[in-house]
């Protein structure tokens, strides 16, 4: 999986000529969980931009703080210090409502468990982010997207009728139905089986490559990780380290070397 000297550049975070700009910005990010001696430090000083148009795996050991990363930067969880901002939107003093707005207009979500409304057909949930912004539903678009994700055809069937890997397609359809700056997906494949999970990472490929959207993607698995462009490495709440165009060979060996929490943050993803 190999990059172009731009794509290479652009994932360690370096400017390149003619790129749009940073889909992700995250500065000086710290989220903290109580206080005193108790206290639970999830996210240490997280530095890092993510260029639209990007596909970036985020893995770590168990408590790394892989999950505050993703709902810190998708603005599901407010830093205690830092910065976020998302398509050059500053979000971290944004109110509620405003967020809620952000979310709903700008910003794609895949989920483990579909999140799939069962009383709706599945043209309605692919187009519920539309309905949920104020936007009038655009039948096109999502007839579009199902067509692209394999479902042709099938927009009036509820997801009950549909296996678990057909549902985290119309979970990606819906994702993608409001041309958000940014996806995020949480262990997108956790519940499939591996010749699912395959078929589902390549949309989410195919999403970056062919439709120019970025996604941001919490995964355990190396396999998974290998269809991004870089993989980030957290531990104890810190950027541990960063492969680009890695194998699952290379990032299952770096998982496998990631005992100890690093000392400093992974200083090539800094701004």
């Amino acid at each position: 999986m190999a990059l172009g000297r731009g794509k290479r550049r652009a994932a360690r975070g370096e400017a390149v000529e003619g790129d749009p700009g940073w889909a992700v910005e995250l500065r000086g990010v710290r989220r903290q969980y109580g206080r005193g001696g108790s206290a639970v430090h999830a996210l240490r000083g997280i530095d890092l931009r993510l260029p639209r148009g990007s596909f970036t795996a985020v893995m770590g050991p168990s408590g790394s703080g892989k999950s505050t990363f993703l709902q810190c930067a998708a603005g599901l969880d407010r830093p205690t210090d830092g910065s976020v901002r998302l398509g050059g939107t500053e979000i971290t003093g944004m109110s509620e409502n405003k967020l809620t707005e952000l979310r709903r207009a700008r910003l794609g979500f895949v989920f483990q468990a579909f999140n799939l409304l069962p009383s709706l057909t599945v043209e309605q949930n692919v187009l519920l982010p539309m309905r949920l912004a104020g936007r009038r539903p655009d039948r096109r678009r999502a007839e579009e997207l199902l067509g692209q994700v394999g479902l042709a055809g099938k927009g009036r069937r509820r997801p009950g009728e549909l296996s678990g890997g057909q549902q985290q397609r119309v979970a990606i359809a819906r994702a993608l139905v409001t041309r958000p700056d940014v996806v995020f997906a949480d262990e997108p494949t956790g519940a499939l089986d591996t010749r699912t999970a395959a078929e589902v990472l390549a949309l989410l490929r195919n999403a970056v490559d062919g439709m120019g959207t970025t996604v941001v993607m919490v995964t355990h698995d190396p396999s998974a990780a290998a269809y991004a462009d870089q993989v980030l490495f957290l531990a104890d709440g810190s950027l541990a380290d960063a492969l680009t165009g890695a194998s699952a060979g290379q990032i299952a060996a770096r998982m496998t070397s990631l005992t100890a929490p690093p000392t400093t943050a992974y200083a090539g993803m800094a701004a």
